[in-house]
C-alpha cells in the first residue's frame, strides 16, 4: 500500500502543474514555519516582561496549542498585552492552520492528486501491442448493443470520450474507455488507429464529419463506418473520407416492409447469406395447414428446409411432431430454384389469383422510417396507406392521410379492416406499445410489424401483440458485424439471427446427426460450408470435417450457448 501510494506521488510530482501546486504549498508551510519561530519569540520577550522564564520547547508548544485551539491552559499570560497577544494568535491559528492550510492541501495537493487516480482509471491511450480493435467515438444506447456482440465474438473495442467524468462512470459500468478530444489526430494516434479494424463514428453528421477528417490525418487506411441522418449528409461525409456511410433509418425501413407477408402467394424473402436464401410463409389456406412437420415432407417435395416457426409472435424451432396451423408462418431456407419449387406448389383454396388480401398496407408514423417503408412498398409495387398527425408530412406525399394513429375513424380511413399488415414506425417505443395494442384489439388476426427504439422494449412489444420487432441498435450492430467479418450475421428480426461459426474442434469427424446440435442448443444447422461449396440444407449424414464451417439460425440466446458449448479453434477470418 505504501509502495504504492509512493509511486503515484512520484508520478504526481513529475507532471508540470504538480511542481508548480507542490511549490505553492511549499511556500505555505514555510510561512507557517515562520510564524510559529516568530510567535515563540514573541511569547518569551512577554513573559520576561511578566517575570517568568520558560524554555524554547515550551514557547513552541504554547505556540502551537493556541495556534491549533487546542488551549490546554497550563500556561497563560497575566498581563493585558499578554492576553492580546494570545488572541492575536489564536485568531491567526484559526485563519492559517484551520481555514488555509485545508484549502491549501485540498486545492493545491489532494484535488490533483485525485485526478491522477482518475486519469489513471480512465487512460488517455491503449497499449502499443493493441490491433484489430473496434473504436468507437460515441456511447449510447446502441453502442451498448455493439459492445455486447463484439465481446460475445470476442472483438476489442475502446470507446473515446473527450469528458474525463463521463469515461469515468463508463470506466465504473465495465467498458474500456479513453479519455481524448474527438477532433484531435494525437487522440487517434494514441489508439492505435492504424492497427484498429474499424472505426465506428455514430455522431451527429456534423460531428461525424470533423472526426471522420482528423481520423484521415492519422491514418488513410483504416475502415470507417458513419451514420448519415440527413440525405446531404451522404456525399459530404464520403468527400470527408468515410469508407462506409449508412442510413440506418432508411434501411430499418427498408427492412420493416421485407416482412410483409399476405400480399401474394409466393414465400417472402427476407435476407440472403451467400446463396443461402431465407423466406417467410403464412400457413394459411395452404396445403401445409393442419399438417404436421413430418407429414408436409417438404424436404422432399421441395427441397426447402423449415428452420423455424412463427406463431403469434414467438419463434420457435420446430420438431416432426410440430403441428402447422392457422396463424403459423413458416421460417424456410433454400437457395431460388428450391424456393421457386415451393411458390409452385402453394394451392390458395380461397383465392387462385394468390392474393390473400385485397387491403393496402397500413402504416403507422410517416418519418423518415415510415416514408422508408412507404418506398420499399411502392418498389414492391404494394398497395398502402401512411398515417401521420403532421401536416406537413402528410401533405407532401400521394397515399398519406393526415390524422392520429389513435383515432379509429382515421384508420378506418387508411384500411385497417383489410389489411393484411400494419407497420408501427414511430420512434416513440410508449406509442409504439400503446399502437400495438389498439391495433391487435381492432385486427385480432393481422400480421402487426413494429419499430423499438431500446432493446428493453422488445418483450413489451411482443407480449403487446406485435408479430414482429425489429430494432435501429440490432440493424446498426449487425451491418458493423458483417463488414468485419463478411457474411458473419443475418438478422431476420430481434434477437432471431443466422450466422456462420467455424467448425469446433469437438464437432470435427462426427456425422451431423449425431452430435444433435438442434436438441442441445436451440440452433438449427441450415448449411455446411466445405472449402468453396455451400451445401445448403445437408443431409444429415454428412461428416464435419477440419476448416468447416456452419450456417445456422437461432436465437440470441441459443446463438450464446452454441458459441459457449462449440467455440471456434480460432477466430474466422
Amino acid at each position: 500500500m505504501m509502495k504504492t501510494m509512493a509511486t503515484q506521488l512520484t508520478l504526481l510530482l513529475k507532471t508540470g502543474s504538480s511542481r508548480s501546486n507542490g511549490w505553492i504549498l511549499l511556500k505555505f508551510v514555510l510561512m507557517l514555519i515562520f510564524l510559529f519561530a516568530l510567535f515563540s519569540v514573541l511569547f518569551h520577550v512577554l513573559m520576561l516582561y511578566e517575570g517568568r522564564q520558560y524554555s524554547w520547547i515550551t514557547g513552541f508548544y504554547w505556540t502551537l496549542t493556541t495556534m491549533s485551539t487546542l488551549g490546554f491552559g497550563d500556561i497563560t499570560f497575566h498581563s493585558d498585552i499578554g492576553r492580546l497577544f494570545s488572541v492575536l494568535v489564536l485568531f491567526s491559528g484559526i485563519v492559517f492552520l484551520l481555514v488555509m492550510l485545508p484549502f491549501t492541501f485540498i486545492q493545491f495537493f489532494y484535488a490533483p492528486w485525485l485526478e491522477e487516480q482518475n486519469k489513471s482509471r480512465a487512460p488517455r491511450a491503449v497499449p502499443k501491442t493493441m490491433a484489430g480493435h473496434v473504436i468507437l467515438t460515441h456511447f449510447d444506447a446502441v453502442a451498448v448493443t455493439l459492445i455486447e456482440k463484439l465481446e460475445q465474438y470476442g472483438i476489442a473495442y475502446v470507446v473515446v470520450t473527450p469528458e474525463l467524468q463521463h469515461a469515468l462512470d463508463l470506466h465504473d459500468q465495465g467498458y474500456h474507455v479513453v479519455v481524448g478530444e474527438l477532433d484531435d489526430p494525437e487522440t487517434y494516434r494514441r489508439l492505435n488507429v492504424e492497427q484498429a479494424v474499424m472505426v465506428a463514428v455514430l455522431n451527429d453528421d456534423i460531428a461525424s464529419t470533423n472526426i471522420i477528417f482528423t481520423i484521415r490525418e492519422t491514418s488513410d487506411q483504416v475502415i470507417t463506418v458513419t451514420n448519415a441522418d440527413l440525405d446531404d449528409s451522404l456525399d459530404i461525409l464520403q468527400l470527408a473520407g468515410s469508407t462506409h456511410v449508412f442510413q440506418f433509418t432508411r434501411m430499418l425501413g427498408q427492412a420493416l416492409s421485407r416482412r410483409v407477408l399476405g400480399v401474394n402467394m409466393q414465400a417472402n424473402i427476407v435476407g440472403r447469406f451467400d446463396d443461402l436464401l431465407i423466406a417467410e410463409v403464412p400457413a394459411m389456406r395452404t396445403w401445409l395447414q393442419g399438417k404436421t412437420m413430418a407429414e408436409s415432407r417438404l424436404r422432399e417435395k421441395c427441397g426447402v428446409t423449415a428452420v423455424g416457426i412463427w406463431e403469434q409472435g414467438m419463434f420457435r424451432i420446430p420438431t416432426a411432431d410440430t403441428r402447422i396451423r392457422e396463424t403459423t408462418v413458416l421460417v424456410l431456407a433454400g437457395t431460388r430454384a428450391q424456393l421457386e419449387q415451393f411458390d409452385r406448389s402453394i394451392i390458395r383454396e380461397t383465392d387462385k389469383s394468390g392474393a390473400v388480401s385485397d387491403g393496402p398496407v397500413v402504416v403507422l408514423g410517416g418519418g423518415r422510417v415510415g416514408q422508408a417503408v412507404a418506398n420499399a412498398l411502392d418498389l414492391r409495387g404494394i398497395d398502402y396507406r401512411v398515417v401521420e398527425k403532421k401536416p406537413g408530412i402528410s401533405e407532401k406525399f400521394d397515399h398519406f392521410i393526415h390524422g392520429s394513429a389513435g383515432d379509429r375513424s382515421i384508420l378506418i380511413q387508411a384500411g385497417i379492416d383489410h389489411a393484411p399488415s400494419i407497420i408501427i414506425t414511430t420512434h416513440d417505443d410508449s406509442l409504439n406499445i400503446y399502437l400495438t395494442i389498439y391495433c391487435r384489439r381492432l385486427r385480432p388476426d393481422v400480421q402487426i410489424i413494429s419499430r423499438a427504439s431500446l432493446d428493453r422494449n422488445i418483450n413489451t412489444l411482443h407480449r403487446a401483440g406485435a408479430n414482429l420487432v425489429m430494432s435501429f441498435s440490432s440493424l446498426l450492430t449487425t451491418t458493423i458485424m458483417n463488414l468485419i467479418h463478411p457474411q458473419k450475421v443475418l438478422m431476420l428480426s430481434e434477437g432471431l439471427n443466422v450466422f456462420r461459426m467455424e467448425l469446433s474442434p469437438r464437432l470435427e469427424n462426427q456425422v451431423l446427426r449425431d452430435v444433435k446440435i438442434r436438441g442441445k442448443t436451440g440452433c438449427s444447422v441450415v448449411a455446411v460450408k466445405k472449402g468453396e461449396d455451400l451445401i445448403i440444407n445437408p443431409d444429415p449424414a454428412i461428416v464435419l470435417e477440419k476448416k468447416d464451417e456452419l450456417v445456422l439460425i437461432g436465437t440470441a440466446s441459443a446463438e450464446k450457448l452454441f458459441m459457449e458449448k462449440y467455440p471456434a479453434a480460432t477466430e474466422p477470418e
